[in-house]
């Protein structure tokens, strides 16, 4: 992600502004900025086509006809009093009705407008107005400026999501995003969808083949069939939180992702069933969590209300057979003694093939979480003959809370070593090695990499009693010769 300074510090003082302005809650500024974009976002699109109508001499009724000054060009004119009139009145009743029917629109139903300072939305929208002018002339294209930007702004709330959640850092999503390899054609579902971080990541992930260095993303993708597949059937994901739905919709519609399939459901529940549906699942679910026993949905396999452990088991019911996945898990999974974390390691292991054990250092979720964790990399269906561990030490930041980037990252090396892993050529190292299923099976099916992790001893050699021995009658003639000596003074 690249932004601008010049952006940064235009978010920046937006952010600040709605801090001083009352709306200190991050979810809910960022609901209401993310509402004004896209308000600017249609503005724009319809302009287009306007523009491009009056080159061909087709008609186009513009989709503002009927609500007056809901377009951003025209409320951006007023004074501050009547723009908020406007905006409340008009144009937020106007976006809660796009895409009438979609999993968006639904989103959106009960958005409520709750800036109540004409001067705050004032400065809001003219600090909106100034970034598209900066990213229209990005030479990195504007859409994917637009998507970087959304990003940034997105960061501001990276600790504190309701209900314990928080944002995944980008690096480690597009380091999992890059083992697992999602590709054009597969369905890509998020059980746990936070901001949409993932399936943003794998989108531009399956661009990147049909982008020039440089270029707009995906500039080099005709098919117009599978530019449909990848806005109507690819993207899915599912959050209880009505605020993290509305923004990873906005969130995926910014980065230019028509249709994504995003809904508010609590995926253990009874009220969710899906199987066999999905190529892929990247994911990073809440940690330390419980579900009411009574709420839990009836096809689990293990008897457990842990919520680390009931995704992972959801996760092997929604993958299709031979599906991937990539999910983040605390490192108690790998090693809880309870029948229901043997069973889920069991089930990994001979009825999926695990992949990757990869352990990330504690300090990865810093300032907001301390707690260590892994990445599980699997395969769903068969039975695994050997696992791949990775110990990771640095991510390229520190990992104390100010998470300053730093020169070590073994990410790089991960992806590398991951992708040549089964080739005739590739060495275990004391950093990433296999280790045989039975193995694991014969330790309890324990995945803690310390388990298996191999300690190098440093042989230290010692004199011989003989010489230790002529050392110590050296030093007492030393000291009997310095007490002649000093007897001699006296």
């Amino acid at each position: 992600m690249f932004v601008r300074s010049e952006v940064k510090s235009k978010i920046d003082s937006i952010w600040n502004k709605f801090w001083s302005g009352g709306i200190a809650n991050p979810l809910n500024a960022i609901e209401q900025i993310s509402a004004l974009i896209f308000l600017k976002m249609l503005s724009e699109k319809d302009n287009q086509k306007k523009l491009q109508a009056s080159f061909t001499g087709e008609n186009y009724e513009s989709i503002f006809k009927n609500d007056k000054l809901a377009s951003w060009d025209e409320f951006r004119e007023l004074d501050s009093e009547s723009m908020m009139d406007t905006v409340r009145d008009i144009a937020f009743p106007f976006i809660k009705n796009v895409n009438a029917g979609s999993e968006f629109n639904k989103s959106l139903k009960d958005l409520a407008f709750i800036i109540t300072k004409p001067s705050l939305l004032s400065e809001t929208v003219e600090g909106i107005q100034e970034i598209f002018s900066i990213l229209e002339k990005d030479e990195k294209g504007f859409m994917d400026s637009l998507g970087d930007m959304y990003e940034y702004l997105l960061s501001e709330i990276s600790s504190s999501g309701k209900n314990g959640q928080f944002r995944t850092p980008r690096h480690i999503i597009q380091m999992m995003t890059e083992l697992v390899n999602p590709q054009i054609g597969e369905r890509v579902f998020d059980p746990s969808v936070g901001t949409a971080g993932f399936l943003v990541s794998a989108y531009t992930h399956m661009l990147r083949p049909h982008t020039q260095k440089g270029g707009t993303l995906g500039a080099n993708l005709a098919d117009q069939d599978l530019w449909d597949k990848l806005s109507d059937d690819t993207f899915y994901g599912n959050d209880s939180d009505i605020s993290m739905i509305r923004i990873s919709m906005m969130n995926m519609m910014l980065h230019d992702i028509g249709n994504p399939h995003i809904k508010q459901i609590d995926t253990l529940s009874k009220n969710y069933n899906e199987k066999d549906k999905y190529e892929v699942v990247l994911a990073n679910p809440p940690f330390k969590g419980s579900i009411d026993k009574d709420d839990k949905n009836e096809n689990f396999s293990i008897s457990s209300t842990k919520t680390e452990l009931l995704f992972v088991d959801l996760i092997t019911r929604v993958l299709d057979v031979g599906g991937r996945c990539g999910v983040i898990i605390p490192d108690g999974v790998l090693f809880g003694s309870s029948n229901a974390h043997k069973t889920i390691r069991q089930n990994l292991l001979e009825k999926n093939e695990l992949k990757a054990v990869i352990s990330m250092p504690s300090g990865v979720f810093k300032p907001y979480a301390g707690v260590s964790t892994a990445v599980l990399v699997f395969v769903k269906g068969g039975s695994t003959e050997k696992v791949w561990f990775y110990d990771m030490e640095a991510d390229g930041y520190s990992l104390d809370d100010k998470r300053n980037p730093v020169e070590q990252n073994d990410i790089p090396d991960i992806i590398e070593q991951y992708s040549h892993k089964d080739e005739a050529e590739y060495k275990d190292t004391k950093k990433h090695f296999f280790v045989d299923a039975s193995e694991i099976k014969e330790n309890d099916y324990d995945l803690s990499i310390n388990r298996y992790k191999t300690i190098e001893y440093e042989e230290i050699e010692y004199a011989s009693t003989d010489e230790i021995l002529g050392d110590i009658e050296n030093l007492s003639k030393s000291i009997d010769a310095d007490l002649v000596e000093l007897k001699g003074l006296l």
